[in-house]
């Protein structure tokens, strides 16, 4: 099975210390599974330039980030699957905002489930397959269930 990655299950990477079980998981994901939208990485992008610690955040997105995924574009296919979540979501008075909409449109159209520690944002939207595992090792890190 092919991901893709949300801008949170991307951050988690690059944590000072990323949640281990997550990390264990992800390593046997090949390579040629692991998908990201554009959106995905410009939120990363001004993650790092609204921080502090700049620099570093820069250099890992460049080294870490970048070169182990496949960047999908947000193109005129993708926004078109866009358009009708969005007004789905609207129709039923719930949205979780563009950016999530464009990233779950892009795992929608490319038939890939989308990777999320932030399950709350995504399970609305229809047709769109979730992997947990992130949001799952949380609440086991910490206990809540």
């Amino acid at each position: 099975m092919a991901y893709l990655f949300d801008t949170d299950a991307l951050s988690e990477v690059m944590r000072r210390q990323p949640n281990a079980v997550y990390l264990a998981w992800l390593r046997g994901i090949p390579r040629e599974e692991q998908f990201a939208s554009a959106v995905s990485i410009g939120e990363m992008f001004q993650g790092a330039y609204r921080s502090e610690r700049r620099e570093a955040l820069l250099e890992r997105i460049e080294t870490w980030v970048l070169p182990a995924l496949t960047v999908l574009p947000f193109d005129v296919g993708t926004a078109r699957v866009f358009g009708k979540l969005q007004a789905d979501l609207e129709s039923r008075g719930v949205s979780p905002g563009d950016a999530d909409v464009q990233i779950a449109a892009t795992a929608v159209r490319h038939g890939l489930a989308l990777v999320t520690g932030n399950v709350r944002h995504h399970q609305r939207v229809p047709g769109l397959r979730l992997e947990t595992v992130l949001a799952d090792a949380r609440r086991t890190s910490t206990g809540t269930t």
